[in-house]
């Protein structure tokens, strides 16, 4: 086991099984931490388990929270559906803190565990337009981060790791392919089935679909069969 760990967060996503193969790729003993928040798509919590194991992730943990209760979000309320076309300004499908809430979690694991990194998958140039996606927002919950934990308080240094941020979903996915990820395990349908399978019209859709196509990889993709 290496020296340096650090808590990676995981949606068993494109984006998120990238970032957990760019921090093995730099040394790190992972600790990897996914939430069961309400959402629609909780076949994603299998994927995260599964793309978790396949990285060699040291351990993996799976946070309950019940996000449906403040609502807001196609993601966490089945009365709201989800767009199927592209939309102007910030999505319905943007949950409300979601990001800050589960960078918080990650943060308390990573001063018990002595982390003081941790990766989350955040990308400012393919994105839904999340304002909880944005370069800014990242250092803005940082120097939280270090204000508000023993860590901070006694010299330490905890960091964001944000390495897809300014990365394109092509570019993201030729990355991952190098580091050798299976993105056959990952599920990032907002609406995804029982089986995994993916719709092929929701954004998060869109984006992944586009990815394959800029980096010129075959789509391993499963989608409901119209």
């Amino acid at each position: 086991m290496s020296s340096k760990k650090a808590v990676v967060l995981v949606s068993g996503g494109l984006d998120s099984t990238t970032a957990l193969a760019i921090a093995r790729s730099e040394g790190y003993d992972c600790y990897t931490m996914s939430f069961d928040y309400g959402q629609r798509h909780r076949v994603e919590l299998f994927a995260a388990e599964r793309t978790a194991k396949a990285m060699g992730a040291i351990a993996h943990k799976v946070i309950s929270l019940d996000l449906r209760t403040i609502g807001g979000s196609a993601l966490t309320d089945e009365s709201i559906a989800v767009p199927e076309h592209e939309t102007a300004g910030i999505p319905i499908t943007y949950v409300p803190a979601r990001n800050t809430v589960f960078l918080s979690i990650a943060l308390g694991w990573a001063e018990v565990l002595g982390a003081e990194d941790i990766f989350i998958g955040v990308n400012a140039v393919d994105f839904s337009g999340y304002p909880d996606c944005r370069p800014e927002y990242i250092a803005a919950f940082e120097k939280m981060a270090n204000l508000a934990t023993r860590a901070g308080a006694e010299g330490g240094h905890l960091k964001i790791r944000t390495p897809l941020i300014d990365l394109s979903k092509g570019d993201i996915i030729k990355l991952g392919m190098g580091l050798g990820v299976d993105y056959s395990l990952t599920v990032s349908c907002y609406q995804a089935n029982d089986k995994g399978e993916a719709c092929g019209k929701c954004d998060s859709c869109r984006l992944r679909k586009a990815g394959f196509e800029q980096a010129g990889v075959v789509d391993p993709t499963l989608y409901i069969k119209a």
